[in-house]
């Protein structure tokens, strides 16, 4: 598996894949048209994030999008990783890991990232290659304020 920096030449591959994770991880924007998901990508390679698309036989096979975390210098916010749905349970996403600890991120830096309560799957994955319980944010949607 190879992997390279994505560009704003990658915003509509970077967008469908997150698109596709969006559904299904059940996410409440996973219903938004193609269009939202575009300038979506497009502001976080524009802002502060970056993105590595991971890459095998000239196949992509997914992504990371991430940035120093804003408030804690000595920390990387891990927003988004991302294996498409082919490639899935053949090790990707613990090699796409590996590589961003090894040779993307630097190795000084804490790393957290936060997962939807109900994506088992992605708790799973990210507790397999070392993420540990750190905090729960809790939500009180507008619609069910009294």
């Amino acid at each position: 598996m190879t992997y390279r920096h994505a560009t704003l030449n990658d915003i509509t591959v970077l967008a469908a894949m997150n698109r596709q994770l969006a559904g299904d991880e059940q996410h409440r924007n996973r219903n938004k048209p193609t269009e939202w998901f575009n300038k979506r990508m497009e502001l976080f390679l524009n802002g502060e994030y970056e993105a590595i698309i991971f890459e095998q036989d000239k196949k992509v096979l997914g992504y990371a999008l991430y940035r120093n975390h804003p408030e804690q210098s000595d920390t990387i916010y891990l927003r988004q990783i991302f294996i498409n749905r082919n490639y899935r349970r053949q090790g990707f996403g613990h090699k796409a890991i590996k590589i961003m600890m090894n040779e993307v991120w630097p190795k000084d830096k804490r790393l957290t990232v936060e997962v939807l309560s109900g994506n088992d799957a992605a708790i799973s994955f990210y507790k397999s290659v070392g993420f540990q319980d750190y905090c729960l944010e809790l939500e009180l949607k507008a619609e069910d304020r009294r």
